[in-house]
């Protein structure tokens, strides 16, 4: 009997209580029939169950460590990381016209609840990239879709949700973290924020963090929040990678229950500029954030 899920459960909820069957018949699914999804289905609990389910113990006992001023997590990580993104799941939750999978919501919902139930602490980082590229993909200019979507849907890259900060909480209109605007369109990010999960890790290319900041001049309180887009390692042009962002780990915060999944402290433009894009308008900031928390709620739900 599996550990993680009840393929019975799953067959009575898509299949009688939900019917699936007839969603399937729509013209947006009809790549898909019970017997693709059957197997999708055995192909994910094969790798919850040989990849992510037998490090969770080891990895909740030797949790990520701050070395040297980087994170350092135990290598079974980025082996189960690598066996998702090769089996092509780090698509599962996107629509065609980005490259992913087009799965019914429910299903997708299914699948990755195999691996939450397996090692949740890994799963966050899946969880939290799938968030910050439908946002992007909701919120942002082409020009920042088309040089940061694709590397997120492939999940080459990860990302962060940066909200919160050490002397404000979770109050976001006290938020300090400042969004300078520069000549070229760009924006200059000093501040820190904290609790931020997967801020630093050494599992990806490249960290998208989407941060909450404020642009001098701007309302008061929470009217006055813009968002923008700060990748840990600057992207040319070409997509390559350029140098570091200037965004420094000052701290790993231990998180009873999830140990396993880095929760940083993050200092913004510490050692030099710290370069970040808008995405959307200035001062819709939270209302743009809101479509990332809002999907986060009810994953977690589920």
């Amino acid at each position: 009997m599996s550990m993680i899920v009840n393929r019975r459960d799953l067959d009575f909820m898509f299949y009688e209580a939900l019917d699936l069957d007839n969603l399937l018949k729509s013209e947006r699914y009809s790549d898909y029939d019970r017997e693709s999804l059957d197997a999708m289905f055995d192909l994910c609990q094969s790798i919850a169950e040989e990849e992510f389910l037998p490090c969770a113990g080891k990895l909740d006992a030797n949790e990520p460590q701050f070395i040297d001023g980087a994170v350092e997590t135990i290598p079974e990580v980025k082996q189960a990381i690598n066996a998702f993104k090769e089996a092509g799941l780090a698509t599962s939750g996107y629509d065609a016209d980005i490259g992913g999978m087009q799965l019914p919501w429910m299903v997708d919902q299914a699948l990755n609840g195999m691996f939450v139930c397996a090692n949740n602490p890994i799963h966050i980082y899946l969880f939290l990239t799938q968030g910050v590229a439908n946002m992007l993909n909701a919120c942002g200019s082409s020009v920042l879709k088309e040089q940061y979507l694709g590397p997120l849907v492939a999940g080459d890259w990860f990302g962060t949700m940066c909200l919160s900060e050490p002397q404000a909480g979770s109050s976001l209109a006290d938020i300090r973290t400042k969004a300078e605007p520069l000549s070229d369109g760009s924006y200059k990010l000093t501040g820190t924020k904290m609790w931020i999960s997967g801020g630093e890790q050494d599992l990806s290319d490249n960290i998208i963090h989407m941060v909450l900041a404020k642009v001098p001049g701007g309302p008061a309180g929470v009217r006055g929040i813009s968002l923008f887009l700060v990748p840990k390692m600057r992207v040319n042009a070409d997509g390559s990678l350029g140098e570091h962002n200037n965004i420094a780990l000052a701290g790993l915060n231990h998180k009873m229950g999830c140990r396993g999944a880095t929760n940083t402290l993050l200092n913004f433009g510490e050692g030099g500029d710290c370069i970040g894009y808008l995405v959307g308008n200035e001062n819709d900031g939270l209302a743009n954030m809101f479509h990332m928390m809002n999907e986060a709620r009810i994953s977690v739900g589920m």
